[in-house]
């Protein structure tokens, strides 16, 4: 007989493992696929899917979701949250892709950590139905940690699942999971997998400034948001180091056109400058660069350039509340 074939969206966090747990208790093969998002806020820890993946003995498949995701964060169809979070529009879209996939690979069906009444925006029964309906898994959407508080699966219809192996738990405690776990023997548990800087008040702010600003954004433009203090002078933005790591992603990751900047002769940060060099935007970034160094004098000299800091400028340290007002954000 053709053995049962089923596709996890897979975290790495303990809703998934469970759900994955449950159904190869049923004999079912598993395959994992984690969609990669620039806007994961998971804490780094020992636990990394692909880690996880392995110690489950069940084969991963990393996705990274492209520009075309961020057509979706810009305009969702159903809206955003408390931020600018669109979860039920973010899941539509991750499900549609995980739909493609388990075709690819004839996979029978597809299921999910998800866990009723959850996630208040994205997890209520109706965005659950919704979900299901607009990503074209109508009845064949498995949420094996809730399932006995949801209809009928196509796949428990046919016998595919057997549904009284399946839980009906519901709601934001998290009790019922680490008891299961325990009972499943999973002691190293890892973090929680939720995190999402779209529900960040402060990343928030910063993506709907670049939204605003740049028309064509991607996920380069995307993922400089989470590096360095980032400020907004009309068009032009500055970014500016909080540390030699960040100082060195700036470096790597700024565009041939940007200038970046470094005080001379004292220890301080490096500023990237996106945007129209005009002589105001520059004295600005030198400044920024200048206020966030170690220099104690009140004019401070910061050289600057596109391929290398081959010019030089020198300027007057900017007062607290002239930094605040250039501020995007509160980083």
């Amino acid at each position: 007989m053709t053995r049962i074939k089923a596709l996890a969206l897979f975290s790495g966090g303990l809703d998934s493992i469970l759900s994955v747990k449950l159904i190869l208790e049923q004999g079912i093969d598993v395959v994992a696929v984690h969609f990669g998002s620039a806007f994961s806020s998971c804490a780094k820890d020992d636990w990394g899917v692909a880690e996880v993946a392995e110690q489950l003995g069940v084969p991963l498949e990393v996705v990274d979701l492209g520009d075309d995701y961020l057509k979706v964060i810009r305009e969702p169809k159903h809206g955003y949250g408390k931020n600018m979070n669109p979860c039920v529009d973010c899941r539509i879209f991750i499900l549609k892709k995980a739909k493609k996939y388990a075709e690819k690979i004839g996979a029978d069906f597809v299921f999910t950590g998800e866990v009723l009444d959850e996630r208040p925006m994205s997890q209520h029964f109706a965005a659950l139905k919704l979900v299901e309906e607009e990503s074209g898994l109508k009845g064949k959407l498995l949420r094996p940690l809730s399932a006995k508080l949801l209809p009928k699966t196509v796949m428990e219809k046919k016998g595919l699942v057997d549904r009284e192996k399946l839980l009906g738990i519901r709601g934001r405690s998290r009790k019922p999971q680490l008891k299961l776990a325990e009972a499943f023997g999973i002691e190293s548990l890892p973090s929680p997998a939720g995190g999402c800087l779209l529900t960040c008040s402060d990343y928030a702010g910063k993506l709907r400034d670049l939204f605003e600003h740049k028309k064509r954004c991607s996920m380069a433009d995307v993922a400089l948001l989470r590096v360095g203090r980032h400020f907004r002078l009309g068009d032009n933005k500055i970014i500016v180091g909080r540390n030699e790591a960040e100082n060195k992603v700036l470096v790597e990751k700024k565009l041939r056109s940007d200038y970046y900047f470094e005080a001379a002769d004292v220890v301080g940060p490096t500023t990237v400058l996106q945007g129209a060099k005009t002589e105001k935007a520059v004295r600005a970034a030198a400044a920024l660069t200048a206020y966030y160094s170690d220099a104690e004098s009140a004019e401070v000299e910061v050289c600057f350039g596109r391929e290398s800091l081959s010019k030089s400028i020198t300027v007057s340290v900017l007062a607290r509340a002239e930094v605040e007002s250039l501020r995007v954000g509160n980083c």
